[in-house]
């Protein structure tokens, strides 16, 4: 029996308040611009050029915005990200700064977010990673309602694909339909607003602390009789 990651997905986001109203503009993104939010450490296996590269050939104004920093796993490829958004002409928010655990003020005197405060204003989530454990940011997208573009990778394809969500997929590199699938999402938002109720109503199937509470039931039950 797998256990999951999970999310309290029975008790929905809070609604946003004034403190969030700033996002956007102290994220960098003007009005007409569409915000894609990258939420996720800067390294390797994230596979951060393909959000760049997303952005880069949407066609439409965006600009790509990275929540975290690289951490203890060095600075070269956060160095190889910032040289890759510079030769493809895409704008690159590098926002761990005002982005913490809880709400804040910055030594300089900046508002610090949560991520729980960003994800409402994503117009697109991007989780391109080659490599993971589980998906914790794929929750998080189901959980604040955004749509998303995710790599195929192993874990998703094996235990979270099967279960029916509608994500914009690809195979390792960006294709066309790619491209086509991502640009609908950000100019239909009534259809964005569809696909991500029907994720959300999944996610609450799937992954909420509900079904958490009856799996281990089941597995305690079978360790120790029904009586537990």
């Amino acid at each position: 029996m797998i256990i999951p990651n999970v999310m309290d997905f029975d008790s929905p986001p809070p609604p946003l308040d004034e403190y969030t109203l700033s996002v956007r503009a102290d994220l960098g993104a003007a009005p007409d611009q569409y915000l894609i939010l990258q939420p996720t450490r800067i390294i390797q296996r994230k596979g951060i050029e393909h959000a760049i590269e997303l952005t880069r050939r949407l066609g439409l104004p965006a600009e790509l915005i990275i929540s975290h920093a690289a951490g203890d796993e060095g600075s070269d490829y956060e160095k190889r990200i910032r040289e890759f958004a510079h030769l493809l002409k895409v704008t690159v928010n590098f926002e761990s700064t005002i982005v913490g655990e809880k709400r804040g003020v910055t030594p300089d005197g900046r508002k610090i977010y949560t991520l729980g405060d960003i994800y409402p204003y994503a117009d697109l989530v991007t989780y391109p990673s080659a490599i993971e454990g589980f998906g914790n940011a794929f929750l998080e997208a189901m959980y604040y309602k955004r749509p998303l573009v995710v790599n195929n990778y192993s874990i998703y394809e094996a235990d979270i694909k099967p279960k029916g969500f509608q994500v914009i997929e690809f195979d390792g590199f960006i294709s066309e339909k790619t491209i086509e699938q991502a640009c609908f999402i950000l100019t239909h938002p009534e259809e964005a607003r569809k696909i991500c109720e029907h994720n959300y109503k999944l996610a609450r199937r799937y992954f909420s602390y509900t079904m958490l509470a009856r799996r281990l039931g089941l597995l305690l039950a079978d360790c120790f009789g029904e009586d537990v």
